[in-house]
C-alpha cells in the first residue's frame, strides 16, 4: 500500500505542498518569474474553486497550502502551466545559463520536452486539524525569516504573511478556516 502521508487523500482537507526547481536553481529571482507563479494561483482560485490559504515563493522552490476538487490533478497542471510558462520566460530572455541546466539535468524519462523545470512530486501532506494548518503557515510565513531575508514574515513581497497581518497581499487567500 502506498504512503498516504505524500497523496492528496482527502481533496475536501488542505493539504501543504513544496514545489522545487529542479536542482534547486535559483528561477524566482526575478520579478517575472515569481509573478508567473502569483497568477497560476490566483487563477487557479478564481476559475478551478482552489482554496488558497497561504504560500510563499523562495528564490528556488514554492509552499503553499491549498485544498480543491480532484486537487492532484490540478496540482500537475499547475506544475505543467507554469512549467511551460517559466521556460518560455528563459528563452524569450535567453537566459541559456538556467536552460542549459533545465535540459542538461532532465530525468531521462522525461522524453516529451527538451527541459524539466520542477524536480518529481510535491509531497502533498493532508493537514487534519486547524493547528496543524496554523502550524504549516506559520512555517511557510516564517521561512524567509529563517533563511535571513528579512526581520519580518510581512516584509517578504512573495508570500501570504502580509494577508494574515491584514496588509494587503499580492494575491489573496481564504480565511475563513
Amino acid at each position: 500500500m502506498p504512503r498516504s502521508r505524500y497523496q492528496v487523500c482527502d481533496p475536501d482537507a488542505p493539504h501543504f505542498f513544496t514545489c522545487t526547481v529542479l536542482n534547486w536553481i535559483p528561477v524566482f529571482t526575478r520579478p517575472e518569474t515569481a509573478g508567473i507563479l502569483l497568477e497560476a494561483l490566483q487563477h487557479r482560485q478564481e476559475k478551478h474553486d482552489w482554496r488558497l490559504y497561504g504560500y510563499v515563493i523562495l528564490e528556488n522552490h514554492c509552499h503553499f497550502v491549498a485544498q480543491a476538487p480532484k486537487l492532484d490533478e490540478q496540482i500537475a497542471r499547475f506544475k505543467s502551466y507554469t512549467a511551460r510558462k517559466i521556460i518560455d520566460y528563459l528563452q524569450e530572455h535567453r537566459v541559456a545559463r538556467i536552460l542549459d541546466q533545465l535540459r542538461a539535468l532532465k530525468k531521462s524519462h522525461k522524453v516529451e520536452s527538451e527541459f524539466q523545470f520542477w524536480e518529481e512530486g510535491s509531497h502533498p501532506q493532508i493537514l487534519f486539524t486547524e493547528d496543524v494548518l496554523r502550524q504549516k503557515l506559520e512555517y511557510i510565513h516564517y521561512n524567509p525569516v529563517k533563511r535571513g531575508y528579512v526581520d519580518l514574515p510581512e516584509h517578504w513581497r512573495y508570500s501570504s504573511a502580509r494577508n494574515y497581518q491584514d496588509i494587503e497581499g499580492l494575491i489573496p487567500v481564504y480565511r475563513s478556516w
